[in-house]
């Protein structure tokens, strides 16, 4: 008798079925759970994400600024954005966490959930290229595209730091993590960020990777635009 497939039900919502449902499996493990972990995949799905949605943006707002381009895509591919595409896809009860992570409520962080949409992303163009990717992609976010008000949209603190820069004609800022403590189910994430006119480097720390890198452009904006 053959295996029922777990997944069945995720590829519904998706709209993408996995040839091979260990790559799906890949991307839904948390690196608490297991060495071999979604965290490359992640990577990969963060850059498809950006580049599909900046593309989307350029092609539907022709007459707006780079500036609120960036605004725009900002808001789409933020954590708590991807946390909610996460909840839709009713992600939690599938993830693959360690112990700990189970016991701290893992499968309800934003942080989590939302590393956990980019890594499908990357699996899925691993497995069926970037035609695919780019559509399916389109066809989750389409609500929020369509609903987009390019007056509406807040700058975040990364955001207003690269534009400051931009309009200084400076290079964009760098920021790397240097450091992450703790246990994986409660980690403390130091990122550094480095930018034209900062007089030393600023470190951002925070619970996840994009908190620490928000506080610490925070920092490096209120530094240059002071001139303290």
């Amino acid at each position: 008798m053959q295996a029922i497939d777990p997944f069945l039900s995720l590829y519904k919502r998706l709209g993408y079925t996995f040839s091979n449902a260990s790559n799906l499996e890949l991307a839904l493990t948390h690196r608490s759970a297991n060495k071999n972990h979604n965290e490359r995949l992640e990577f990969l799905g963060d850059a498809i994400l950006g580049m599909v949605i900046a593309k989307v943006l350029y092609q539907r707002f022709p007459k707006q600024p780079e500036g609120k381009l960036t605004r725009m895509r900002s808001s789409l591919v933020k954590g708590d954005t991807l946390a909610e595409v996460a909840r839709e896809f009713e992600l939690g009860d599938l993830l693959l966490l360690g112990p700990g992570e189970l016991k701290s409520g893992g499968f309800r962080r934003d942080s989590i959930l939302a590393d956990a949409v980019e890594a499908i992303i990357g699996a899925i163009y691993l497995e069926a290229g970037m035609d695919t990717s780019e559509l399916l992609i389109l066809n989750w976010f389409s609500t929020r595209i369509e609903n987009l008000d390019p007056e509406a949209v807040s700058k975040d603190d990364k955001t207003r730091l690269q534009e400051y820069l931009q309009g200084q004609k400076q290079p964009l800022p760098v920021y790397e993590v240097t450091d992450i403590k703790g246990k994986s189910h409660d980690q403390t994430f130091y990122v550094n960020c480095t930018a034209a006119g900062l007089e030393k480097t600023i470190t951002g720390v925070g619970n996840s990777r994009r908190k620490a890198e928000q506080k610490a452009a925070r920092q490096a904006y209120e530094i240059l635009t002071n001139g303290k």
